[in-house]
Parts: structure tokens; sequence; C-alpha cells
């Protein structure tokens, strides 16, 4: 009688961090897809980023083909996500009332351990991708993917929810550009780009905006009037303004307040289009002004084609990169190919509009001012 083999399985942990962004499912269907191929395989969600392992009790899901079958088309993550805590940073109520944050970092890979985890995928930005570091440094297998609608990260030519996150703003603006001429207005369109002022160039060429206003580049408001001025003949014209999240002006700040929640170190941006409205007022602009601020639309709904493709590279790559045993790398497209690189290299620098770049000469060339 021939002996009967047992085939020990192996668990894989996956994890969304940081905003939401379409195409986050496709990279969630992509790994279980790849995963089930190797039939020693599971993989485990778990809720929330590490939230889920660092609660109790613990909140993780197995992921099988059939719990991810069609959720490519769906934006958003089906297994949730967090910007604040995690294992470095996990909030704690004092006696007293106030709140602290202490290192679990520790308990956490020896749950893992418990849990019989072989290797963890991290979806998410910058920051998700520190922790990974953080937690790779200290022995965990892990690997990253990239994940932002800002496309902030250098180590990657694009990240998935980019090209989505643009469409939906340049739709937007789309919008605007008729009821503006139809009003004589000045409309500013308010994007998301904390740091990083892609989205809103990418939709200023598109959509053709006259203004647009970056984090990269801080803008002088009498500038921006001149340009509005020259839209306007005998009162009537219009104007089409874009303005991402993070744009200063000259000798300014963001605009935005401190959240005061623990573990969330960012401070949340918002209110810059009202300002420049405000200011531009003041600075003698007659036209009527009016704000409009896409907010969250631009990382919610369906993803495109782009970025589901891009998301769905990124996952089967994942998991070969855990069958390979390639720890302490993040995938990144390089075009055409897609790669892994280091950690420290995913993370050295951001990725930042370049303002001597081809796109901001093109921008340029089609007479976008951007208050320089």
């Amino acid at each position: 009688m021939q002996p009967i083999l047992q085939i020990m399985t192996k668990r894989v942990m996956v994890l969304t961090g940081g905003g939401d962004c379409p195409g986050l499912n496709a990279v969630l269907r992509a790994i279980v897809k790849r995963a089930a191929q190797e039939k020693d395989w599971e993989v485990i969600g778990s809720i929330e980023s590490f939230n889920g392992v660092l609660r109790e009790p613990t909140e993780i899901e197995i992921l099988d083909e059939k719990r991810v079958a069609g959720i490519h088309v769906q934006g958003g993550t089906i297994i949730g996500t967090v910007n604040k805590g995690g294992p470095f940073a996990w909030p704690v109520k004092n006696n007293d009332g106030t709140w602290t944050t202490v290192d679990r970092s520790d308990e956490m890979i020896r749950k893992l351990q418990y849990m019989g985890i072989d290797a963890v995928i991290n979806i998410g930005g910058d920051g998700s991708q520190r922790i990974s570091q953080k937690l790779f440094e200290k022995g965990l297998n892990i690997i990253g993917v990239p994940k932002t609608i800002d496309n902030d990260l250098a180590a990657t030519d694009f990240t998935f929810g980019f090209q989505t996150a643009v469409q939906i703003s340049t739709e937007a603006l789309d919008k605007l550009v008729t009821t503006a001429a139809s009003h004589n207005r000045v409309f500013i369109l308010e994007l998301m780009g904390r740091d990083a002022g892609w989205i809103a160039l990418n939709t200023a060429i598109a959509g053709g905006a006259e203004i647009c206003l970056i984090p990269e580049i801080p803008y002088d408001i009498n500038k921006v009037v001149e340009r509005i001025n020259t839209r306007y003949v005998k009162g009537r014209g219009f104007c089409n303004i874009i303005i991402a999240e993070g744009a200063k002006p000259l000798g300014g700040h963001v605009t935005g307040e401190d959240t005061h929640e623990v573990g969330n170190e960012h401070i949340r941006l918002g209110g810059v289009g009202e300002k420049l409205r405000a200011d531009l007022k003041n600075a003698g602009v007659e036209a009527d002004v009016r704000v409009t601020v896409l907010g969250h639309l631009q990382r919610g709904g369906i993803p495109n084609a782009f970025d589901r493709v891009l998301a769905t590279e990124f996952g089967v790559k994942a998991f070969e990169m855990v069958l390979e045993e390639k720890f302490g790398e993040m995938v990144a497209y390089h075009h055409p190919n897609i790669i892994s690189v280091p950690f420290d290299e995913a993370i050295n620098k951001p990725n930042l509009v370049d303002i001597g770049g081809d796109l901001v000469k093109t921008a340029k060339g089609v007479g976008i001012s951007f208050g320089d």
C-alpha cells in the first residue's frame, strides 16, 4: 500500500491600508486566483489592514475564488481599510480619558506566527510601505504592493487607481466648463493631491483648464488674477481653475486642520478652493467665482480598464514574489515590465511633478498658467 502524502497548507495574509482606491479588489482577486493554482496555499484577509490581526477577537477571513468572484469591477476593498493606528502606533485610552499610542509590532508578529502565516502582502501607499519596511527589519516575511491615487511613489511608473481618479476628475471638469461659459463665471475645482499634483495636472490638460495650481509650484495670486482677466472682455467670458488640495501661495502654507486623531499623523487638508475664491475676490476679481470640491468622489466607484489590468498584474506578481521568497520588496511597474524593488528604494523619495518636465511644458504650451 502506498503511503498517503499529506500536503501542508501554507498561508499568505493580505491586507489593504490607507485611503481606499479603485483597483484594490482587483489586486485581491488576482492574488487569490494565482494562489489557487498552487493547491497548497490559503489566502487570509485581515480586516482593516493590520488592525484585524491586532484586535481581540481577531478579525480575519478566508479569501477563496468564490469570495473574490467578480470583485475586480467593484470600487473600495472587501476587507476594509484604515489610515490610522497599526502595529507601531496602536491607540490606547489612559485612565484619565486621554489617548496615547503603543508599539505592538512584536506582539503582532508573534500572533502571525501562531496563526501559521508564512508571508504577508501589504497593499498600500507610502505610509503603508514604511510600515512594511519596519516589519521586514523585524524579521517578518512581507511584500508590498503600491497603491495611491496620487501616483506619488517614485519606484513605480504608475500606481493603480490614479488613472481612474484622473478620469473622474476630467469628467467633472468637462461639466463645469459648460456651466462656467453659460454664466460668465470663474469655476474652481478642488482635487486631491497632498504633496503631488499629478491628478490636478493631468486633469487640467485633459479638460482644458486655464489655470492649474499644484503643490510643487507655489502660486502668485496676482499672476492668477492676470490670467483670469485675459479670459474676460467687457464682463463676458469664463475661466476654469484646477487646484490640488496641497497647493499653497508664495510664502504661504497648506490649508487644513489638525485631526486630533490618535495614530493619524496627517493634517486633514481641505478648504483650499474656498481660500482661493476669497483671495481672488480680495484681489479685485469682479466675476462670479464658484467652488466645487470633488473630494472622495475621486477615489470611489468602478476602476477603469487600465487600473484593473495594472492591479491584476500587481496581484499576480506579488504572489509569485511570495513563492520566490522575495521578501522586503515591493511590486513596481517599469513600462512595460512588472518588477520588484527593495522597500528602501520604494520609499526613498516621493514621486513629485517635475516642474521642468515635459508634462508641465505641455501644459504651458497650451496656455495653462501655474500662477508662477
